[in-house]
């Protein structure tokens, strides 16, 4: 019996095994097909119930078993995961392509839409019915049957691109690692982080250390080491990664992927793919994103000269370092932060040891939203690694169930994100709640100490678990509206928010306690990470920006004659370029956020929605950070209404006005 064709509550982890995928996800389609055939064949005149309301809940345990096969073919992957997912990805892309490009269907949703107006719905309901009409009409439902054949083509061919894009990057990940015997190399770095490498080293049946590329490997190795020869030698392989080259080289597959998005936007009327993309962000134009971006980037780049060259002057005292090179940065900028706070990474970690950085946010989240949190060992997980929680309002009400993954292993991808295996809706009455999920690469324990997170990692769980408190406070009627399901330059608001309270002593006090000797978190060092906080923030701010200005170049024009990728990547960083550029590597090759991810022609929105968290964050200091009146509201507002109604509505419901930028441009310290 497959376990997937069951009904279940919650994901059978356990008793899935590899093969059960490619079957129930065949036989769900088929079911889906059915239910839809039961939409189009309905004599009845077309209604929003039975034609749109009723697609909404079409494909309820399909959409669930995809759900749990690509977040464990990212979070807990291996060769015969990989090898059904690139089996997957095209079946699921026709299927989506026979919805969309489904004629009957279509006209039934068109002739709903054309009398909406003369409809008693309520808001979510027109803006699902209008989602619902977009979702066809971008996406070829008005093409000629030749066009759409076309576009059925070039959205099976991108499935898998995608899906290779990635697989090249972990491998390219796993292939490298840095095997180090003698401990004279290790000079400069924390105890815990030769600890870490040493039990790296131990796992693969080997002497001394070993490093690797995964961020709680690589960041500490070229933010310490002394030796600049191994930092180049980490750097130089984390540049170029998938641009080597071999068998896991993804240029071919990039230029393959931009120039298969364009001709599909042109198919579908648009200028290019940002055009397509943009249509549905708060950013509407890629004119718009350009001109945001260089309004910012006029306020940072000063800044960040100023900052670089302070750098540079100062590794050249230290040091007599004449030019910084990239695997400098992250070195010289610790040691200059220690020389003007007093502050290191290694100072903060004994206090932010991983269950006690877990409980403060669950804490945070008790003081802010009455939600409690209850760790559960009855419920089926993937690894023993992850840890589940039931959550439940102050009343004992369900709320969600909560699933955590925190440290890096082999079959898992890097970075962090947040994921859910079932949405919240409400059918027939009931109300179902939502399972959500957050994976992330933190520092592992090691065999003396426990998991202690850089502050930079609890910035990272905070911004995790605030895209986590989107999906969990969900209260909206239909799936396809509800949690994070909102305009991608939206969605990263509630997560980039939250990040604010780190910052702030009443926070701090609440889980930052010595893991040996139970103490408080000094306060000095609470004043140290808050006037710390807008360090070399000119410099981190160009970096961002620049990110999203080369997705933009990719995305915003015809790509059809780029034949260099790192020529074309080289000139898009020109008005953004700090250290002298390093022929073996490129970005472009491993940017998993728009060539695996769903960030492309999005990237920017990270920028965007942090003028929005700024600007929302200024408004809770001013009547205190955990003043419930103003937490009920953004629940209310924000957090509990997905994509019930265009988001800037829902932020002005909120904050009372527009956002302005000036409080970012104040926070970050370039005002």
């Amino acid at each position: 019996m497959n376990p997937l064709l069951s009904r279940f509550e919650y994901a059978p982890f356990s008793a899935i095994r590899n093969t059960d995928y490619l079957h129930a996800i065949k036989e769900l389609i088929t079911l889906t097909n059915k239910e839809i055939e039961k939409i189009t064949n309905n004599s009845e005149a077309p209604s929003f119930s039975n034609t749109v309301e009723a697609l909404d809940y079409t494909g309820m345990q399909l959409d669930r078993v995809t759900s749990i096969f690509f977040n464990l073919n990212s979070a807990e992957t291996n060769d015969e995961i990989q090898k059904i997912a690139q089996e997957v990805s095209p079946i699921l892309s026709d299927f989506k392509n026979d919805l969309l490009l489904n004629e009957v269907l279509f006209q039934r949703v068109k002739e709903v839409y054309n009398q909406k107006n003369t409809l008693d719905l309520s808001q979510e309901q027109k803006t699902l019915l209008d989602n619902q009409y977009k979702g066809f009409s971008r996406n070829g439902a008005n093409l000629s049957e030749v066009k759409k054949e076309t576009l059925r083509k070039i959205d099976t061919e991108l499935s898998k691109l995608k899906l290779t894009f990635g697989e090249n990057v972990l491998a390219e990940t796993n292939a490298f690692e840095m095997h180090i015997t003698n401990e004279n190399d290790l000079s400069g770095l924390p105890d815990g982080v030769k600890e870490m490498a040493a039990l790296t080293a131990k796992e693969k049946n080997k002497e001394g250390w070993v490093f690797t590329l995964d961020y709680p490997s690589y960041v500490p190795f070229v933010t310490y080491a002394d030796s600049r020869e191994l930092r180049k030698k980490m750097s130089l392989a984390f540049g170029s990664k998938a641009f080597q080259n071999n068998e896991f080289d993804n240029q071919e597959n990039v230029l393959k992927i931009v120039n298969l998005r364009h001709q599909r936007a042109e198919l579908l009327g648009y200028d290019s793919h940002a055009h397509f993309i943009l249509e549905e962000r708060m950013a509407k134009t890629a004119k718009n994103v350009f001109d945001f971006s260089e309004e910012l980037l006029e306020k940072a780049k000063p800044a960040a000269l100023n900052e670089f060259n302070e750098l540079e002057s100062f590794a050249k005292e230290l040091d007599q370092i004449d030019h910084l090179e990239k695997w400098d940065g992250a070195y010289y900028s610790e040691k200059l932060k220690q020389k003007l706070f007093s502050l290191d990474d290694e100072l903060l970690k004994p206090y932010f040891k991983l269950e006690n950085v877990i409980q403060g946010v669950f804490t945070v989240a008790n003081k802010l939203f009455d939600l409690n949190f209850e760790e559960k060992n009855d419920i089926d997980k993937y690894h023993e690694d992850v840890k589940t929680y039931r959550v439940t309002n102050n009343e004992g009400d369900l709320v969600s169930t909560f699933y955590a993954d925190f440290h890096p292993r082999a079959g898992k991808r890097g970075g962090a994100w947040m994921t859910s295996y079932k949405p919240q809706y409400v059918q027939n009455g009931t109300m179902e709640r939502p399972h959500v999920s957050i994976v992330c690469n933190f520092t592992k324990p090691t065999e003396s100490k426990p998991s202690l997170l850089t502050f930079n990692e609890v910035t990272t769980l905070f911004h995790e678990f605030g895209h986590a408190l989107h999906g969990m406070l969900a209260n909206t009627t239909y799936k396809g509206l509800s949690g994070t399901s909102v305009f991608w330059d939206f969605v990263e608001l509630p997560s980039q928010v939250l990040e604010n309270w780190c910052y702030e002593k009443e926070t701090l006090e609440l889980f930052a306690t010595h893991f040996e000797t139970g103490e408080l978190i000094p306060m000095e060092l609470v004043e140290k990470i808050k006037a710390s906080a807008a360090f070399q923030e000119g410099m981190k701010t160009m970096r961002q920006l620049s990110f999203g200005l080369l997705d933009m170049a990719w995305h915003s024009q015809d790509p059809s004659e780029i034949k260099n990728i790192k020529s074309f990547e080289s000139e898009a960083f020109s008005n953004t370029k700090l250290y002298p550029e390093v022929e073996s590597n490129c970005m472009s090759t491993a940017f998993s956020h728009i060539f695996q991810g769903g960030y492309s022609a999005g990237y920017y929105s990270y920028k965007w929605a942090e003028v929005l968290d700024a600007d929302a964050f200024a408004y809770f200091k001013e009547h205190g950070i955990f003043n419930k009146e103003i937490a009920t509201k953004f629940k209310d507002t924000v957090l509990s209404q997905g994509g019930t109604q265009d988001p800037m509505d829902l932020y002005v419901k909120f904050r009372g006005k527009q956002p302005n930028p000036d409080a970012l441009l104040k926070r970050a310290g370039l005002i």
